[in-house]
């Protein structure tokens, strides 16, 4: 189910938890990203008691903010730490810095920051993810919350946790798609030069054998895949473009993105029909067509199964922001 949408015009108040331990690069994905949003988030940075934190790296970050700002936060960004920090029970002034966060505020988790929010029971009755290598441990820690390891992130509800490193700027990319829709996000995505939507999860980066010397992938294939999404694309269809056999592509395809080729052109499908749903005032059945969806009641059984809604309403949301 997606985030209830913030009124057009509104500062989305933002408030980073800096924790001892803390990875410098995620402690800072929040304020690169949402910072390029034209103003639409204030993201600022706390400590769960005012004083200085150490990093994973050989620094201090000193925080301008106690957990004071955790009172008037919209949304809560708890970023990674160090594994070896991690346990089932938190400090206790974090547990105090998080209860201090609204009922109703939307909290975000980055790689092992979902260990802090499952320890403090935040994630009780709820999907989540983390870091693929630390999937095992989550499961042995918290053997009560369902962990989805093979996506770049989960949202259930208020919580969305995320995968390792990078797929912070994943999620944070994906509070602006919802909140404000995706011609914003990828506006942001091309200021900070990353891509406005990765392909698959990371099941993709989980180790592998080293695939034979001189292997084909499936990149310029999917790449074609994406300009003929209105057609029909059989897996004999892509395996042909690709010069392989049915059972080598599909193999290699999943290998290379972490799904089976029908599930990631659903996944396609859906992105592009939100997309036109969102910039245009084409009617449903026509959308449907141009992204490959047989018939319009398709693409609204694929998108209610998808984000909870139905075309109208996912439109009129977005048509009610702008």
């Amino acid at each position: 189910m997606q985030h209830a949408k913030r009124p057009a015009g509104r500062t989305e108040r933002v408030v980073v938890l800096a924790l001892d331990g803390a990875y410098p690069f995620e402690l800072g994905i929040p304020s690169r990203i949402l910072g390029a949003a034209d103003g639409r988030y204030e993201v600022i940075t706390c400590t769960a008691d005012g004083r200085p934190v150490r990093t994973d790296a050989d620094f201090t970050v000193t925080a301008d903010h106690g957990p004071e700002a955790l009172d008037s936060a919209d949304t809560v960004v708890v970023p990674a730490v160090s594994p070896s920090l991690v346990t089932d029970e938190p400090a206790p002034e974090v547990t105090a810095a998080l209860a201090r966060v609204r009922p109703d505020a939307r909290i975000v988790s980055i790689c092992t920051g979902a260990f802090v929010l499952a320890a403090a029971g935040l994630l009780d009755g709820r999907r989540a993810t983390t870091h693929w290598q630390l999937a095992d441990r989550f499961r042995r820690m918290f053997p009560h919350i369902p962990l989805d390891p093979d996506v770049l992130f989960v949202a259930d509800g208020r919580i969305i946790t995320s995968a390792g490193a990078a797929s912070g700027v994943d999620v944070c990319l994906h509070l602006v798609r919802e909140d404000h829709g995706s011609e914003l996000a990828n506006k942001v995505a091309r200021r900070c030069v990353v891509p406005p939507f990765r392909d698959g999860g990371q099941a993709q980066y989980i180790e592998q054998p080293v695939p034979e010397q001189g292997a084909a992938s499936t990149a310029a294939t999917r790449a074609w895949a994406l300009d003929h999404l209105d057609e029909p694309l059989t897996l004999a269809r892509l395996a042909a473009h690709a010069r392989m056999s049915l059972r080598t592509f599909a193999r290699r395809f999943h290998d290379e993105v972490g799904m089976s080729p029908g599930r990631w052109l659903t996944q396609q499908r859906i992105a592009r029909a939100r997309h036109l749903l969102e910039a245009s005032d084409l009617p449903v059945d026509r959308i449907a067509g141009q992204v490959g969806f047989a018939t319009g009641a398709s693409l609204r059984q694929h998108l209610h199964a998808s984000i909870g809604v139905s075309p109208q309403v996912y439109r009129r949301t977005f048509q009610s922001a702008r």
